[in-house]
C-alpha cells in the first residue's frame, strides 16, 4: 500500500499530465491527417488508410483518459481554474473530431482505391493540404507554450484562406462543367469538407488560447 502511495508522489502533477497527453493526442491527430491524405492522394495505399482507422481508436481512448484526469484534478486540487478546465475539455473534443475527419478521409481512400483524381483543382487542394499541415505545427506550439501570437496565426490562416478556398472550390464543382468523372467530383467535394472541418477544429483549439471559455470558436474581441 505504501509503495503505491510513494509511486503516486513521484508522478507529475495531474495538470502537467493533462497538458502533455493533450499535446500527444494533437500530434497523433496530425499524423492521422498526414497518413489519410497520403493514402487518398498517392493511390492504392490501402495499408496506410487502415492504419488511420486503428489510430482513431487510440485517440478516442486518449480523450477518455484526459477526461478522467480532469475529473480527478477537479476533485483533488485545492484551487481550481474552472475556465481553464472547461477549455481543456473543449480542446480534447476538437482533437477527437480531427481524428474522426482523418478517418473519414481514410475511408474515402479505401473506397476509391487507385481511382481518385481531383483534376483541375489539384494545385489548389495541395495548397490547402499544406496550409493545414502548417496549422497543426503552429497549433501544437501555441498550445504547448500558451503562445497567443502563434494561435492568432492559426486563426488568421483559417479565416483568410482555407475556409474560403474550400467553399470556392466546392461551389465550382457544383456550378461549372469541369473535366472530372462524377465519382472524382463527389470525392473531391467530400474531401474538401473534411479538410475544412479539420482546419475548423484547429481554429477552435487556438481560439481557446486567446479567448475566454464563452468565446471559444469565435473571433477575438
Amino acid at each position: 500500500m505504501l509503495e503505491q502511495f510513494f509511486e503516486l508522489l513521484k508522478k507529475k502533477p495531474l495538470s502537467e499530465q493533462i497538458i502533455e497527453k493533450s499535446i500527444d493526442s494533437l500530434l497523433l491527430g496530425k499524423q492521422m491527417y498526414l497518413n489519410a491524405r497520403t493514402a487518398l492522394r498517392t493511390r492504392g495505399n490501402i495499408e496506410l488508410a487502415k492504419s488511420v482507422l486503428a489510430e482513431d481508436k487510440i485517440i478516442n481512448k486518449s480523450e477518455r483518459s484526459i477526461r478522467r484526469k480532469l475529473l480527478t484534478h477537479f476533485a483533488l486540487a485545492d484551487k481550481i481554474d474552472i475556465g481553464s478546465g472547461f477549455a481543456i475539455s473543449s480542446i480534447v473534443i476538437d482533437i477527437e473530431r480531427i481524428g474522426d475527419y482523418a478517418k473519414n478521409i481514410a475511408d474515402l481512400a479505401l473506397l476509391m482505391e487507385d481511382k481518385y483524381n481531383c483534376g483541375p483543382f489539384d494545385e489548389r487542394i495541395q495548397k490547402i493540404e499544406n496550409d493545414i499541415e502548417s496549422m497543426f505545427d503552429k497549433a501544437v506550439k501555441a498550445f504547448e507554450k500558451d503562445d497567443e501570437d502563434m494561435a492568432r496565426e492559426v486563426v488568421s490562416l483559417y479565416k483568410a484562406g482555407i475556409s474560403y478556398e474550400c467553399t470556392k472550390i466546392k461551389d465550382a464543382i457544383i456550378k461549372e462543367d469541369m473535366e472530372m468523372s462524377n465519382a472524382d467530383a463527389v470525392v473531391t467535394a467530400l474531401y474538401l469538407r473534411f479538410l475544412k472541418r479539420i482546419a475548423a477544429h484547429l481554429f477552435n483549439i487556438c481560439t481557446s488560447i486567446i479567448n475566454p471559455f464563452p468565446r471559444i470558436g469565435y473571433k477575438e474581441k
